[in-house]
């Protein structure tokens, strides 16, 4: 029985993170996921509470796993922006569950995980910065931002359509760009 109950879970998780990352929590409908999962309403509403309760395990559990995905590399940031970048670029939900995260759920508190996260990223800059390793003009939490922001800025919103040769350039630019930051 637990299986099943766990099987049916990832189902309406997976459908649930493609029908928010396409429409967000507003327009996410929950037909539309219980169809795509192959279950009932009931199960989603069993299993989660509500379709808002849904997002926020969806996006959690996404912001969590990038954060074990893509460890951070104080003595390269530059390379830490591209391999942002190449995670965003694979999983383009990520960016756009974040963004309606932003536009319709502003309050909701970052999962613990991705605030520990965000210290100890920072914490490794500054150890860098003291070590001689990255630049001191900025501070650690600025510096670990800028990166992050950095590879969102040519990450396409849009799955697929950007050419190979497009995303290596966009890659590129992602990854000279951080390393302008740190000539400052």
């Amino acid at each position: 029985m637990a299986r099943n109950a766990d099987e049916t879970r990832r189902k309406i998780l997976e459908a649930a993170t493609d029908e928010f990352a396409r429409h967000g929590i507003a327009g996410a409908r929950v037909d539309r996921i219980t169809t795509t999962a192959g279950v009932n309403n009931a199960l989603l509403y069993r299993y989660f509470g509500s379709k808002t309760d849904l997002f926020d395990t969806v996006y959690s559990r996404l912001v969590t796993e990038i954060v074990d995905a893509v460890p951070i590399d104080p003595a390269d940031l530059p390379g830490y922006a591209g391999r942002l970048y190449d995670y965003y670029e694979a999983h383009p939900q990520v960016v756009r569950l974040t963004a309606w995260r932003q536009l319709e759920r502003p309050e909701l508190a970052q999962p613990q995980v991705v605030e520990d996260a965000q210290r100890e990223k920072a914490a490794a800059i500054a150890r860098a910065q003291r070590e001689g390793l990255v630049p001191g003009t900025l501070a650690p939490e600025e510096l670990r931002d800028l990166m992050v922001l950095l590879s969102l800025g040519n990450a396409p919103v849009v799955p697929g359509a950007a050419t190979d040769g497009e995303r290596a350039r966009r890659r590129a630019t992602v990854v000279a760009a951080a390393t302008a930051v740190l000539r400052m």
